[in-house]
């Protein structure tokens, strides 16, 4: 009965770590459909990656910004142009399961322009939302801050 019981329970923590790295390679997914849409000057796609929600929170330059679509509109204002989106790529992402519905990310981005080649750093909040990952909170920096 001791040997049933512990290979039950060696199970269930190995079922524990390979969902947690399964939901590690979704959320990494999201960042790169985000990466993907946003290089194709596609801001609305980047945009999926985050909760529709107006409790959506994003942090950026000093300023919070509430609500998707406000969080979609001040985008749109500062990325008004493909020369100023540039082409994004996240690098040195880490992804910290907190729990079976929630994740803390954080790394760097890049927008590589012709021009110049802004960078910083960004800490997000993932939840699971009616089963798909999305971004809830995104705390981001410039280099130059």
């Amino acid at each position: 009965m001791t040997r049933r019981l512990q290979l039950l329970v060696l199970m269930l923590l190995s079922l524990t770590v390979v969902r947690a790295q399964s939901d590690s390679e979704l959320i990494l997914e999201v960042l790169n459909n985000q990466a993907t849409a946003w290089n194709r000057g596609d801001i609305e796609g980047y945009m999926k990656g985050y909760w529709n929600s107006h409790e959506t929170l994003f942090l950026s330059g000093g300023k919070l910004t509430a609500g998707y679509q406000q969080v979609l509109e001040r985008f749109k204002k500062s990325y008004d142009t493909k020369d100023k989106m540039g082409k994004l790529s996240f690098e040195e992402v880490t992804v910290r399961m907190l729990s079976a519905n929630a994740a803390l990310v954080h790394g760097m981005w890049v927008l590589h322009r012709r021009v110049d080649q802004p960078w910083g750093r960004f800490t997000l909040i993932f939840e699971r939302k009616q089963g798909d990952w999305k971004i809830t909170h995104d705390h981001t920096s410039s280099g130059d801050e």
